[in-house]
């Protein structure tokens, strides 16, 4: 049996495996005393243990089989789960995932898991550390895994690869006889940030400050410099006996979390033998009950490889090119035979266009799953309570989007966790709960989908951030007096902004939000804030519905066409041009009891006369990018037309105003104007 063609399947089914563990294992958190939750978990850990020995991946089988004889003595009511034996049924989906990952990766899927094993032994032989003793073996455990990177500060160092910056990962150590070490650590620090941004310190930022470490010290870092340079930065402090430089690229990141030092389980001399096959002769079973169980739902799935999805849009994309060209030559030739074939293509390729579509959306719930995991461990860092309230998780998008907005609602989420929500003495102080709730929902409206982050926390403080902008440069005090609320909240989407008073490991840097809007603008979306001090803010994040097939309306500038998507377009309509007015040099005009401004586009994108007459009428196109209006001053309108979304490739990046380019019924090209560039 050639075992690399089930490598994928093997890989789908482990990750719904692993999320259904961590899903089961949150809710039985919540209700430690109901065992039916731990039969479901145990009964995947028992089909995962399974899939990996048949696969070979023996490493994964072991850890799992240790996992399942701790469920086993829970289900058998000969043990009770404490926060203990929860943190290490957690670890333990934590080196899964990542050896799962690895193995996605093109990687051997092992992993140096020896701590975890020995724990979950520790449980099963009954000499795991009691309750009191707790605290002490999460903080010896957390110290062991500190140098690894959470998905956070992952996206933050990968987002400074992209961007063209040096990624390092820094071991600095002090002389013995160094007297004051939070001093000298503070002047490494000056030193770097400097020339970048230090993402994660170990141990923590408040530790060194606290002088709460030994002589030596790590830390992950970006900057446009190269290693030597960042090495003799360093290297300048005084008391300083060595410092190590080591640059990263994003496989050396991937790699650092995924598989930590890359050594494989050390198996117990009980588990020498190799584990059979799921379903063979000797194994307990429960296998061929779940495919029995689960056989009328497979006869109507099947799994389709993402590629020949993409393959089947692009070539319907090419049909739909060829359709509207049949159009224009039908309505050219009068043959009412063509045109009833024509009108029935076109009823049927857009039957096609409707279920193609549908093929590539995906529930929002793939993204949404992993969040409960997240903000325990969140709640659990910064020792508040919280509660994630999710809704409308069915809510589906074109998979394209999907997969770019998770690390967006990442940073969003842990923006609502530690900034947004107070802690505990606070909020009682405050007449509130202890604990302090989170709505992370989803809905459709038109050709949008909407994702809100909406916490019940204190609220931004205006002020706050003024005082920090005006600190910053980034506005004056006669800007900042005029400024609406929403105007100051998009100040905390500006590059290197933050609020926090003390740098963590969790925030405090102003990368997050900066990368949210960055993201969310690159796929045709915008993020809108509203906050009431004392009760709470709500990030609201709209999105299309599909980034590939778009509805336009087509423009004439001179002898060229471009099109602008509907979605932006507030409506159309034509003006006297003694209508329009200047207003300190700017041409303005009056639109519904307001003056906006006009943007002639033949003039911005420089597109040639060639003997096009100025008529006395100005058509306009009104579009809108939040609660901001513009209006676009073009030479006539085309049609409303269904286009196709075609990158202009890497030859032709950051054209302004220009989001991408479609091919037309007759063969031309029409570049895609992007209104949000032109809105500021």
């Amino acid at each position: 049996m050639e075992i690399n063609q089930y490598l994928p399947v093997f890989i789908d089914e482990s990750k719904e495996h692993l999320q259904t563990m961590n899903d089961n294992l949150l809710n039985l958190e919540n209700s430690p005393q109901d065992l039916s939750i731990v039969q479901n978990i145990f009964r995947s850990a028992h089909t995962l243990k399974g899939m990996s020995a048949t696969m070979g991946f023996e490493d994964l089988a072991q850890l799992t089989h240790k996992m399942e004889n701790v469920l086993d003595l829970v289900r058998n009511s000969n043990l009770e789960m404490n926060s203990y034996i929860f943190d290490c049924l957690f670890r333990s989906l934590d080196a899964l995932e990542s050896m799962v990952e690895d193995i996605a990766q093109g990687g051997t899927g092992k992993a140096d898991v020896t701590d975890i094993v020995e724990s979950l032994s520790s449980i099963v032989s009954g000499k795991y550390l009691p309750a009191s003793e707790t605290a002490a073996a999460t903080e010896t455990s957390a110290a062991e895994q500190s140098d690894v990177l959470d998905e956070y500060q992952l996206s933050i160092l990968l987002h400074a690869l992209e961007s063209g910056s040096h990624a390092f990962h820094i071991r600095v150590s002090v002389r013995d006889d160094c007297v004051l070490k939070a001093a000298r650590a503070y002047m490494v620090f000056d030193q770097l940030e400097r020339q970048g941004e230090i993402v994660k310190a170990n141990p923590s930022v408040e530790e060194i400050e606290q002088e709460k470490f030994d002589k030596s010290f790590t830390l992950f870092y970006i900057s446009a410099m190269e290693r030597e340079a960042v090495e003799k930065a360093v290297a300048s402090v005084s008391e300083i006996e060595s410092v190590t430089v080591k640059e990263l690229d994003r496989a050396a990141l991937q790699n650092r979390n995924d598989s930590g030092t890359g050594q494989s389980v050390k198996p117990d001399p009980e588990e020498k033998k190799s584990p059979q096959p799921a379903g063979t002769p000797g194994t307990s079973g429960p296998s061929k009950p779940a495919q029995a169980s689960g056989g009328s739902v497979a006869a109507r799935t099947i799994r389709v490889d993402i590629d020949r999805l993409d393959t089947l849009m692009n070539l319907f994309s090419e049909l739909l090119i060829d359709r509207v060209r049949l159009e224009q030559l039908a309505s050219e030739v009068d043959r009412s035979d063509l045109t009833e074939t024509v009108e029935h293509l076109a009823r049927v390729s857009g039957d096609l266009q409707n279920i193609v579509m549908k093929l590539r959306m995906v529930p929002i719930e793939t993204v949404f799953n992993r969040f409960p995991r997240m903000i325990r461990d969140i709640a659990k860092q910064l020792d508040k309570k919280i509660h994630l309230v999710i809704s409308g998780a069915e809510t589906e998008l074109d998979r394209t989007v999907i997969d770019e907005i998770g690390d967006p609602l990442v940073h969003l989420l842990r923006n609502a966790a530690d900034h947004g929500l107070e802690p505990v003495s606070e909020r009682l102080a405050a007449g509130k709960q202890e604990s302090g709730t989170i709505h992370l929902r989803a809905f459709h409206s038109g050709n949008h989908v909407f994702i809100e982050i909406e916490d019940d926390g204190r609220g931004i403080n205006r002020e706050a951030v003024l005082k920090k902008a005006m600190k910053n440069g980034l506005v004056s005090s006669e800007q900042a007096e005029r400024m609406s609320d929403q105007d100051v909240y998009q100040l905390l989407f500006q590059s290197g902004f933050s609020t926090a008073e003390k740098v963590s490991d969790l925030s405090g840097r102003g990368v997050g939000l900066d990368v949210v809007k960055t993201k969310i603008n690159s796929l045709g979306g915008q993020v809108e804030v509203h906050s009431t001090p004392g009760k709470g803010t709500r990030f609201s994040v709209q999105l299309p519905l599909t980034l590939s097939i778009i509805s336009a309306l087509l423009i004439r500038l001179g002898q060229e066409k471009y099109a602008i998507p509907l979605s932006s377009i507030v409506e159309t309509l034509s003006v006297p041009r003694t209508a329009i007015r200047e207003v300190h040099g700017i041409p303005m005009l009056d639109y519904r009891n307001s003056v906006i401004p006009l943007i002639p586009l033949r003039k911005l994108l420089e597109v040639p006369d060639d003997g096009w007459a100025v008529s006395t009428e100005a058509e306009i196109v009104v579009v809108r990018k939040g609660d901001k209006t513009a209006a676009l001053e073009v030479d006539g309108f085309i049609g409303q037309q269904e286009i196709v979304l075609k990158s202009l490739g890497k030859y032709l990046t950051r054209l302004f105003a220009v989001s991408g380019a479609t091919i037309l019924g007759d063969g031309h090209v029409a570049l895609i104007i992007d209104t949000n560039a032109l809105i500021r």
